[in-house]
């Protein structure tokens, strides 16, 4: 329960510097390396970019609060074995993939893309572990 409880502060946290980011919305972009990305979607409509930061900041929210209530620190969510591993694939993929393209294919190493990858595969053990943990001692 305590990695699940981890990842879903971690979560929480996570989606909690999204929006307190957008106060900083350019220099945030520009850090994480979505800045010309985000750039061009502000041509497309000046609140695209704040939309979407707030569209994956209740994805983290949402993320958290599965973590939360799979160790019991929240009311039960629907399909929750399901979310918490659903969530843990999302995490192992994200963090696998982002790895081998930063060292394996990026023209110029970038090293806080591998370290996001990296957390991000931390966050997807936590759930994955936490998940079997939890489920094995279930049955």
């Amino acid at each position: 329960m305590k990695l699940l409880r981890l990842g879903g502060y971690i979560n929480i946290l996570i989606a909690i510097a999204h929006v307190v980011g957008l106060f900083w919305a350019q220099e945030m972009y520009d850090y994480t390396g979505v800045g010309e990305n985000m750039q061009r979607n502000a041509e497309i409509h000046p609140l695209l970019p704040t939309a979407m930061t707030v569209f994956v900041a209740i994805f983290f929210l949402i993320f958290g609060l599965y973590g939360l209530s799979a160790a019991g620190i929240v009311k039960k969510l629907p399909f929750l074995k399901l979310g918490v591993f659903t969530i843990a694939a999302i995490y192992l993929v994200r963090g696998i993939v982002g790895s081998v393209i930063n060292i394996g294919f990026e023209s110029s190493f970038i090293w806080y893309h591998l370290l996001f990858s990296l957390c991000a595969l931390g966050i997807g053990v936590l759930y994955l572990l936490g998940g079997l943990q939890i489920w094995k001692s279930k049955v």
